[in-house]
Parts: C-alpha cells; sequence; structure tokens
C-alpha cells in the first residue's frame, strides 16, 4: 500500500545527481517504517571507500550513498524484535536474512548480497525516497538525516560511548579487523604484511597486534600513515614508491610471509599478494578481484567481503576492544560537518584524511 502524503518523513540527504557531480544536501521525503523496518535519526556517519568509488561512477541516478551510519532508534515496525525507541545502533550491511547462508549464520555469504547492498532499493525492489532519488544502499543510505533499516543490519551499542566515534565500525574497521582476526586467523608469531595503510588497512594492523602476530609489515606510499602504523603495531615499514617491494619483505623476514592483507586495490600489489606467501600461506583480497584458484605449496587467496564478519557479534567485539585499549580506532578519524561533506570526500581522496566521519545531527549525552 502506498503510504499517504501526511505519513512522509521530511529528511535532509546529501544526493548525487550524476557520476562525479558534487553531492548536494537536499530536503526530500521518505516512507515512515515497513513492519519489518526500523526509523532511525542519524547522528554521524563514516565516508568509506566504497562511496567515493560510486561517487566517482558507479551511480548513473539520482542516489543518496553513505553505509556507515550511527544513530537512534525513533521507531519500529510491529515484526521488529530486540529494538526499541530509544536505542543507539551502529548500521552495517544488509542481508537478506532467509537464504541458506543467511540462516546459517553467515549474512556475507547472502545469495542476495549484492541486490541488498547495491540495488539501491528494498529486495522488493521498492524505495523508501521519494521524488525519483534512489536509497537503500547497503540498507541504510546514511548520508541522510535519517533512515530505515532492518534487524539484520542494526547493532546495538552502547550508550556511554559517542555514536559518532563509533559510526565507522560497520564497515571498513570491520573489513580489515575481521579479515585478520576471522578470514586469516592470524596466529601468534605469525609473519603478516598489510598493503595500504588507508582505514581497512590500519585496522588491519590493529588486529594483527591483538593476534599476537610478528613481524606486522605495514606498506604504503604516504609515510604519514605509514608512521601511524608503527604507532598502531606495526614492527616493520616499508614506503612502497621506493625500491623493490618483494626484495624488501624477503630482507625482513628471510622468505615470504604467512598472511597478507591487500587492501589497494591495485593489480600488481594483488599479485604481489599471491607470490609473497609462504608455503601454506594465506592473502586476502579486499578489492572483490577473483582470486587464482589454484596455487603451489598450500598456499591460498581468498576475495574478502567484510571482513566475514557477524555484525551483531564482532562490531561489540571491537568495541570491547577498544574499551580494553587494544583497538584504538579513534585515532583514525576525523570530524567534518554535514554539509562539508564534498571537503571530507576531497581530504580522504588526497590523503590527508584516513577516516573521515560526518557529523549530521545531535549526539546525546554520554551515560557514565
Amino acid at each position: 500500500m502506498k503510504p499517504s502524503p501526511a505519513s512522509l518523513i521530511p529528511i535532509r540527504a546529501a544526493v548525487l545527481r550524476g557520476p562525479g557531480a558534487r553531492l548536494k544536501i537536499e530536503r526530500l521525503e521518505m516512507e515512515p517504517p515497513r513492519e519489518d523496518e526500523a526509523l532511525a535519526r542519524l547522528v554521524a556517519s563514516g565516508i568509506c571507500h566504497t562511496d567515493i568509488s560510486f561517487c566517482e561512477g558507479g551511480v548513473s541516478f539520482p542516489a543518496v550513498l553513505g553505509h556507515e551510519g550511527a544513530g537512534i532508534v525513533e521507531a519500529v515496525g510491529k515484526k521488529v524484535r530486540g529494538f526499541k525507541p530509544g536505542d543507539h545502533v551502529v548500521l552495517s550491511y544488509q542481508s537478506c536474512g532467509r537464504c541458506r547462508a543467511c540462516r546459517a549464520g553467515h549474512p556475507v555469504d547472502c545469495g542476495q548480497f549484492w541486490e541488498a547492498n547495491f540495488g539501491f532499493a528494498r529486495l522488493d525492489g521498492t524505495n523508501a525516497l521519494q521524488g525519483g532519488v534512489r536509497g537503500h544502499f547497503f540498507g541504510q543510505s546514511s548520508f541522510a538525516t535519517h533512515t530505515l533499516a532492518t534487524v539484520r543490519n542494526m547493532v546495538k551499542v552502547p550508550r556511554t560511548l559517542p555514536l559518532a566515534m563509533l559510526a565507522p565500525l560497520g564497515c571498513g574497521l570491520q573489513t580489515g579487523a575481521g579479515t585478520v582476526l576471522n578470514t586469516l586467523a592470524v596466529r601468534a608469531r605469525s609473519s603478516i604484511a598489510i598493503f595500504g595503510a588507508g582505514s581497512v588497512g590500519l585496522a588491519a594492523v590493529m588486529a594483527a597486534r591483538i593476534a599476537k602476530a610478528a613481524p606486522i609489515i605495514a606498506v604504503d606510499t604516504n609515510r604519514r600513515r605509514l608512521r601511524l602504523a608503527r604507532e598502531l603495531g606495526a614492527t616493520h615499514l616499508i614506503d612502497n614508491s621506493r625500491g623493490d617491494l618483494a626484495e624488501s619483505i624477503r630482507a625482513i623476514t628471510g622468505a615470504g610471509v604467512d598472511s597478507i592483507v591487500e587492501s589497494t586495490a591495485d593489480g600488481e600489489m594483488e599479485r604481489l599478494a599471491a607470490e609473497l606467501l609462504n608455503p601454506g600461506g594465506k592473502a586476502a583480497l579486499l578489492s572483490g578481484a577473483s582470486a587464482p584458484s589454484r596455487l603451489p605449496g598450500g598456499r591460498k587467496v581468498k576475495s574478502v567481503i567484510q571482513g566475514d564478519a557477524v555484525p551483531q557479534r564482532f562490531i561489540p567485539k571491537l568495541i570491547r576492544l577498544y574499551q580494553a585499549g587494544r583497538f584504538p580506532f579513534d585515532r583514525l578519524l576525523k570530524y567534518y560537518p554535514f554539509g562539508k561533506i564534498n571537503r571530507a570526500i576531497a581530504d580522504s581522496k588526497r590523503g590527508t584524511t584516513v577516516k573521515p566521519v560526518l557529523l549530521i545531527g545531535e549526539e546525546p549525552p554520554i551515560r557514565k
């Protein structure tokens, strides 16, 4: 049933009107939540490389991006369980909840993962946003003052921490840390190299330290980010703009490495990720590139989505690690007013900001 005009919710959102266009804050209207949806008022949203890629050419229609939202539940549909108005939530990726993988507790392998996250519509093809603008990016489109989400991509978080700080846990930081702790299951005293020291790579560095890997080798061309990688747990740094990467790694380890996280999406780096593995080693490609099916010596290369994480379990784990002083992801963040979204994206592309976070709505008082 089509909602009546009186029931539509007025929102403001950063709308992309075409590939390469600047985002513009516009007034829109959105349907109220359906019986399986929750309405959340967004306090903040991280900006992820995937958002930037879609801005540059992944969308040919008016759309609202954003998929690292955090906010407060304002209303829930009658079939929503476990959430109520006032709950603080971090939003993550969407899944169908019905396929074999979802029922088995592996939502990253959802049979409708692409449609649920990149279809810019609900799974039934409908769209809550009005006026021809499409939303539901990652089941949230968090570059907005309000959004609709489901129990499958909401994670309840404590009120004792700022929502603006927690927002980036929904994708990039989850992906980097999850790849190390879940996908690669890095062991103590095993060697690891992390290609790329952006937010995903630096989350992987912190997770490698949690796993007690050694050595932890960070690779990048940005010296400032390499210095930060050292502070966050890297034992060795390689400036990939100088010298031969394979030679540099072998000089550190005497051979190859046991695990590699490849977060640069560079074809040559992906090739090296397979080449530099020790026998029995594992590499994770985070670009979505196809991994080689067979490698000698029991080596394995896998294309990884979201760090193989179940957000409702893994995000609370990352929060506990942060509270214990073991995952200081707040050091990666820089905050921007919502209206400065284009500046935030530009700073991220230039490499001057590791993880931009948009301040969208009023942050509630921290509960002591």
